[in-house]
């Protein structure tokens, strides 16, 4: 870990307000979003708590194909980068190759059809279908404000990365990811457990080698790990952390009480209502791939949502407009997995921090969604 000499606290707090998000748009940019993730590590949740910040309801496009990947609002458009594999399913069969392989993607398409998007060009765009596993005929996409490009390799092509304003990676461990891939793949994808577990095995080489390095190129990553609080093999309490890359333009880290020193904080039971094991929280600096970075980390969960304000109350550079904020994203959102645990709470943070970047390239302010 470096050294660090603290700095004056400072919290960047708005005025409430109870206005619509409404943009004042000053100039013809997309900002560019990239979310990297493997298969069923949340990147969809994710997403979800994101466009809200935003305001309107995210769609596939209308008309268009019900299977489609993409989700356009008045603000953001989504793309799955799923959609530049070159090969369907049958075709990966037949070649021995995962999806996660290189060869099983079109990069040059993938980097001429982002390059266009944030040129707020339209381009139509491949669809894969995730039911069919076929290669479905393009669809006509073009890009709002903001454009997110989500999957497995967004940051693995240097000339896509380029593109890129605003890197995120979820980074979950092994034991995580096998329990959430089975609840997302067995419940709405109608796997059986026999062929996940296969998939997982099939998979793993690849994902060593082709996903998760690209996470040294993120700006931000969360990281799920088992809990240290107690025993847990079941995977029921998470231990998240939010690792910030120091030292970039577009954002300032969060921090917990005091720039660059290093916490660790148990809130008193009295403020924060937590069932047994209870709820650790830490903060300071380390390095990550030789980069300086901050680790604001969370091991447990909430059992009064409402009750966040405490925690919020003590963190600052949150990007949030209003005293609250955070709080009030969280409980609006409560419905989606994780919002009891770091991975909401974080997610929710990015999601804060995706807006400054915006505001910091377009030189717009974006009003809270009430």
């Amino acid at each position: 870990m470096r050294s660090a000499q603290p700095r004056a606290a400072r919290n960047h707090v708005a005025p409430r307000s109870r206005r619509c998000a409404v943009i004042v748009q000053a100039q013809d940019k997309v900002v560019v979003i990239g979310l990297a993730a493997d298969s069923g590590c949340g990147k969809s949740t994710f997403m979800r708590r994101m466009t809200t910040l935003f305001g309107g309801a995210p769609k596939p496009p209308a008309g268009g194909n019900p299977d489609s990947n993409t989700l356009i609002s008045d603000f953001t458009t989504v793309i799955c980068l799923d959609d530049y594999h070159c090969l369907d399913r049958n075709g990966r069969k037949e070649k021995g190759v995962t999806a996660l392989a290189p060869e099983a993607q079109n990069f040059e398409l993938m980097y001429q059809q982002i390059k266009a998007l944030k040129e707020g060009k339209p381009v139509d765009k491949p669809i894969y279908n995730h039911v069919t596993g076929l290669l479905d005929p393009a669809e006509k996409t073009e890009a709002t404000k903001i454009l997110v490009v989500e999957g497995l390799h967004p940051f693995y092509d240097e000339r896509v990365r380029d593109l890129i304003d605003f890197k995120i990676y979820l980074d979950i461990s092994d034991e995580i990811k096998f329990a959430w891939k089975i609840q997302r793949d067995m419940a709405e994808r109608g796997h059986s457990l026999d062929s996940i577990k296969k998939s997982i095995e099939a998979r793993k080489p690849d994902f060593d080698a082709y996903i998760e390095p690209q996470k040294q190129h993120a700006d931000m990553i969360v990281q799920v790990l088992p809990t240290q609080l107690v025993p847990d093999k079941e995977g029921k309490i998470l231990r998240v952390r939010l690792i910030q890359k120091e030292g970039k333009k577009l954002f300032d880290p969060v921090y917990l009480f005091d720039e660059g020193s290093t916490i660790s904080l148990i809130p008193c039971g009295r403020k924060l209502t937590c069932s047994y094991p209870g709820i650790k929280f830490f903060y300071g600096p380390d390095t990550w791939y030789g980069e300086d970075v901050s680790v604001l980390e969370m091991d447990g969960q909430f059992d009064k949502l409402e009750e966040l304000i405490y925690v919020e109350s003590h963190l600052s550079n949150t990007s949030a407009k209003f005293y609250g904020e955070i709080t009030q994203q969280m409980l609006k959102n409560n419905s989606f997995p994780g919002s009891n645990n770091g991975t909401g709470l974080f997610q929710t943070i990015i999601g804060l921090k995706v807006r400054e970047v915006y505001e910091r390239i377009m030189q717009e302010t974006v009003v809270p969604v009430a």
